[in-house]
């Protein structure tokens, strides 16, 4: 894509005076609000959000009402095997590759109304008006909505890397078994490999989204440009130690493994916190046993979670870690076991598609700033086929997987536009076939 670096040149010197004498083309705000809005009925719980959990009949509901959606825009609508929503828009240039966009709309349990609605919804708007107003693209244009994000990316990994027999067979959020969840939305998973794409087969997806942090309200900023997605890293932590009677163990005689655990967890913030940075670390759930009043306890389990830009870095705060539990171990009577399993690479953002979304939004009259995606999405399996983008806009509060999430229809409808932009500009930009 080093060509389209030529081609951001001239859009930051203004283009030609055709394009500058014409206005952008815009999104329609208020039906993409309503939208949203209509989407929102399907898994509607008393808290104000949605409990659209992937493979409910709520998420099934919605799924259906989306596809309309997708069809009004003039999108070829149709189910992958993994269960994957592909709308498609032909190009004029038919040995071009697609430009992706989308997002998901399965939600957490009590969650709320924008997290990936926002990017799916927006994604079907930008089709519509193209489709409105005749607009003729060279590049194909793919709508994706993809399955059981919440489910750890499932799927878009199975789009972009594949999907196991192992995972296939665990048991949903849901209470079903993948495999079945995957056959109830419409896919098959007995022909899982048939949705899986090749690396080098799209020209780039761009997905909106909520910011799902507090950055770009807090900074007053309209737009965010991402960065890169961070990778994660959790880990359960064991610690051994030795129960006793509460009553007729001295203090000092004591193995106690939860005060081992306490001092874990205060030193994990210590060295996550004292390494310059924006890495982030956390204990995520902590449990005792034997877990009873009279009881020193003899055994504690944690989960700890390690997130960052940088594999390596992530690689370095974790040997720091083990090598504090050790040290606590030994002044404690304890022994600590560290048992990782589960990992995703960080997936930084294509450095052109960063330049465009950014001018895209600079034309549109709109403040940027360019930051890091603390929470995981769909472009970060994509990441593996070609270039990604993200486009992120503001959170009321930093509020997200709460029924309280809200973002403005002002800043909903900004994104979408950029969005728009941002898809003309990269279809304009001379393209390596």
């Amino acid at each position: 894509m080093k060509t389209i670096g030529v081609f951001l040149l001239g859009l930051c010197i203004g283009g030609s005076a055709a394009q500058a004498a014409q206005p952008p083309l815009r999104v329609n705000g208020q039906r993409l609000v309503g939208h949203l809005e209509a989407l929102s009925e399907f898994g509607k719980n008393p808290q104000g959000g949605v409990s659209r959990v992937a493979y409910t009949d709520a998420d099934r509901d919605g799924r259906q009402y989306v596809m309309g959606l997708m069809r009004d825009a003039g999108l070829e609508v149709s189910i992958d095997t993994a269960g994957n929503i592909v709308g498609k828009r032909a190009g004029t240039d038919a040995h071009l590759k697609p430009i992706i966009i989308g997002s998901h709309i399965d939600s957490v349990p009590e969650g709320g109304n924008y997290d990936g609605d926002v990017g799916s919804l927006g994604a079907i708007e930008v089709a519509q008006i193209l489709n409105e107003h005749r607009v003729r693209v060279r590049h194909p244009l793919q709508v994706i909505i993809f399955e059981n994000e919440e489910g750890a990316l499932l799927g878009s990994a199975a789009l972009a890397l594949g999907v196991d027999e192992k995972r296939l067979n665990s048991v949903s959020q849901s209470g079903k078994v993948v495999r079945d969840g995957i056959k109830f939305l419409g896919g098959d998973p007995d022909r899982l490999a048939e949705a899986k794409r090749q690396p080098g087969s799209m020209t780039a997806y761009v997905e909106l989204h909520i910011e799902q942090g507090a950055v770009l309200e807090q900074q007053r900023i309209q737009i965010g440009v991402v960065e890169g997605i961070v990778g994660i890293m959790d880990a359960e932590v064991t610690v051994d130690g030795f129960a006793n009677h509460a009553g007729t163990t001295p203090m000092n005689q004591r193995h106690d493994a939860l005060l081992s655990a306490a001092r874990f967890v205060e030193k994990l913030n210590q060295v996550v916190t004292s390494t310059p940075g924006r890495q982030v670390g956390t204990v995520g759930w902590i449990k005792a046993q034997p877990g009873a009043y009279n009881v020193v306890p003899g055994k504690v389990t944690l989960g700890m979670e390690l997130r960052d830009l940088d594999a390596q870095k992530i690689k370095d705060l974790y040997e720091q870690i083990r090598l504090a539990a050790d040290d606590i171990g030994r002044m404690n009577g304890t022994r600590f076991q560290f048992s990782p399993f589960a990992a995703t690479t960080p997936a930084l953002t294509d450095n052109y598609l960063k330049t465009l979304i950014g001018q895209s939004a600079k034309g549109l009259r709109l403040s940027t700033l360019v930051l890091p995606s603390g929470a995981g999405h769909d472009a970060q399996d994509m990441a593996h086929l070609g270039p990604i983008g993200m486009i992120f806009i503001p959170s009321v509060g930093g509020i997200s997987h709460a029924p309280k999430e809200f973002s403005r229809p002002a800043d909903i409808e900004n994104g979408a536009n950029v969005l728009l932009q941002t898809v003309l500009g990269l279809d304009r930009a001379p393209d390596t076939k």
